[in-house]
């Protein structure tokens, strides 16, 4: 009975196990409705699949004696509604909350690594149940609980250590991207061909269907860098200011005077979208990055179709509803002998059509990169706009610095010191009269200066620590992580020392992002620090629970802030669930001759840093702007 039973339940898996195809196939039309503007189909298709995911977990647990726990990430927040009434992300503000939460769920369901496993996972099995009801005829009731334990390897949790993905993944992931470039590539090149046909025909429409367009251009550089790793910076230039008006209070386009402000600001905008090269750009990059990416993807994407449709043909298709199946240009097939013998040929297709994969693919981002990256001209540009904003920030930075301390020093140092200079005169009075009396104050005062000198280092050490001065950057960021209540990692070497404002923003840079990890319940964190072609860039990761924004928190603004004075950006990556990764990008120079000064320990070869948990002995925190 339990064998028969067994039979009976590897059938009705394999039964259950074709609605993943389903699945497959509706997640497909979605990412293609995703490509042509359509958005709101990808996330609902993707958390609409995992219910069929959540009852094979529940008839592993059933039928094969297998527990398989569901791996997903935690669900993402609620938007919280900002005081003025109004939902902030990033720079936008939104009047209600579905747009915020949209965005939010999309990116838990398509970044969690458990979604990339179960897509994969829907691929394969049901391949894998089509021949199980064999397996348990020949093998038994035990063939059915290593089918749950390979289930529970697909659909379960895994420890970090093990979601590194094997090289065969990532070959197919990679596959997968090309056909994902290319399909942006022709949605990009069906929207060149629509504003090319408005410039020509319809030129007052232009800006507002540019400006749609490049919503989609977007999308590409962002799939590309995630995809392949290859940066493409936007490359327009800065939106123009209003028109501003004459003495007598009209606006002046050219000889005609306007009494409102739509028109010069119709014009000011058209000229702004046609003058700038990287529309043209746009436009001829459709074409041409389609073309390659079609040349890069094609004999994959037939060598891949016709490797797994003959796969199905020979193992699927011949024993199950016909004995005899021909596969173009492969001879007829009649016998398990004659499938054996043709499986080589159709896996060595497959290898070919995957094995080139990522370098397919990075060589598509890279061509990619040409025409819808910025030039000379508008990189100089976006950087002269972007320091002429940062400088501002700069300025009120530093004045808010300057009151804390004059603040600090008036509250703390000076009223101690008062105080100080009132008990002197009492011990002046008592030490003739009352000598015990007056040594006691003493003790006090003692006790007064010491407090007052830890005052003093602490402020000091918050505007600029010594043994950042003593010791360069790359120790004073291990002593950030010595001191840090976290286990801190620190790698990376530096050939010198850069410009003690550089050194002095990055250090404290890394101190806000420290106690940020600590305060929102990180466990571990590691920090990277290198210097690579005129950029120090430092990397600090943790493990905590992420969700970070900086348009949430204000010290990652004051982060943004400070490096933006030395032309410094800041990039977060904060999936809900973790891990917070934040990268510290700053172009400097770095100076081989400065070394540490004289009496300083060397900092020797470049080292790894590895503090368990303690408790902080210095403060090293600066101020929040």
């Amino acid at each position: 009975m339990t064998y028969l039973r067994a039979i009976g339940r590897a059938f009705a898996l394999a039964a259950f196990s074709l609605l993943s195809w389903f699945d497959v196939l509706v997640q497909l039309v979605a990412f293609v409705l995703l490509c042509g503007g359509l958005v709101f189909f990808l996330g609902p298709a993707v958390e609409w699949s995992r219910g069929r995911s959540a009852v094979m977990r529940t008839l592993a647990a059933r039928w094969c004696g297998v527990e398989v726990a569901a791996p997903y990430r935690p669900e993402p927040p609620e938007p919280v509604r900002e005081r003025d009434g109004w939902y902030r992300e990033g720079n936008q503000l939104y009047k209600r909350a579905f747009w915020i939460r949209w965005q939010h769920r999309l990116t838990w369901a398509l970044e969690d690594p458990a979604a990339q496993r179960e897509f994969s996972w829907q691929l394969v099995n049901p391949l894998v149940t089509l021949l199980l009801p064999v397996a348990v005829l020949l093998g038994g009731p035990r063939v059915l609980r290593g089918y749950g334990r390979w289930t529970r390897w697909w659909l379960g949790p895994r420890p970090p250590a093990e979601s590194r993905k094997s090289r065969p993944h990532r070959h197919l992931e990679a596959l997968g991207h090309q056909f994902g470039i290319l399909a942006l590539s022709v949605v990009q090149l069906a929207f060149s061909v629509v504003q090319l046909v408005v410039v020509a025909f319809a030129t007052p429409l232009a800006p507002p269907v540019v400006l749609w367009s490049r919503s989609i251009t977007d999308t590409l550089r962002r799939e590309t860098e995630n995809w392949t790793g290859v940066r493409i910076p936007r490359p327009y230039q800065p939106a123009p200011g209003l028109p501003l008006p004459r003495p007598d209070g009209l606006y002046q386009v050219g000889r005609q005077l306007y009494d409102e402000l739509l028109w010069p600001l119709q014009n000011a905008r058209t000229k702004w979208i046609l003058g700038d090269r990287a529309t043209w750009r746009d436009m001829a990059g459709g074409a041409l990055s389609s073309l390659v990416s079609l040349a890069c993807s094609l004999p994959a994407l037939v060598l891949f179709g016709w490797g797994m449709t003959g796969i199905w043909l020979l193992w699927v298709w011949r024993p199950f509803v016909s004995s005899r199946v021909q596969w173009s240009p492969l001879p007829e097939v009649s016998t398990h002998l004659g499938a054996l013998a043709q499986t080589p040929l159709i896996l060595l297709a497959l290898v070919i059509a995957v094995a080139p994969a990522p370098w397919l693919a990075r060589q598509q981002a890279r061509f990619a990169r040409v025409w819808f990256g910025p030039t000379e001209s508008s990189r100089l540009a976006q950087r002269v706009e972007r320091l002429e904003r940062t400088r501002s920030d700069v300025t009120v930075t530093q004045a808010a610095e300057l009151r804390r301390i004059e603040r600090d020093l008036h509250d703390g140092i000076q009223s101690r010191l008062v105080a100080m200079g009132m008990k002197l005169g009492a011990v002046e009075a008592l030490v003739d009269t009352d000598p015990e009396a007056a040594k006691r104050l003493t003790a006090e005062l003692r006790a007064a200066s010491s407090e007052a000198l830890t005052e003093l280092r602490a402020l000091i050490r918050g505007i600029h620590p010594p043994v950042l001065s003593e010791r360069g950057l790359l120790d004073a960021v291990r002593a950030l992580a010595l001191d840090s209540p976290l286990k801190a990692q620190v790698t990376g070497s530096l050939p010198g020392r850069a410009e003690e404002p550089v050194e002095s923003c990055v250090y404290f840079a890394v101190s806000e992002l420290l106690g940020n990890a600590a305060k929102h319940g990180a466990k571990r964190v590691t920090i990277e620090v290198e210097f690579a072609d005129v950029l120090l860039t430092v990397v600090v990761t943790d493990d905590g629970p992420g969700g970070a924004s900086p348009a949430r928190g204000s010290g990652l603004r004051g982060i943004e802030r400070r490096l933006g004075g030395f032309d410094g950006r800041l990039t977060l990556t904060s999936p809900i669930g973790g891990p917070t990764k934040a990268t510290l990008e700053i172009p400097c120079q770095i100076h081989p001759g400065l070394r540490p000064e004289p009496g300083a320990s060397p900092p020797g070869p470049p080292e790894v840093v590895d503090q368990e948990p303690s408790s902080p002995r210095t403060s090293t925190s600066s101020e929040t702007a």
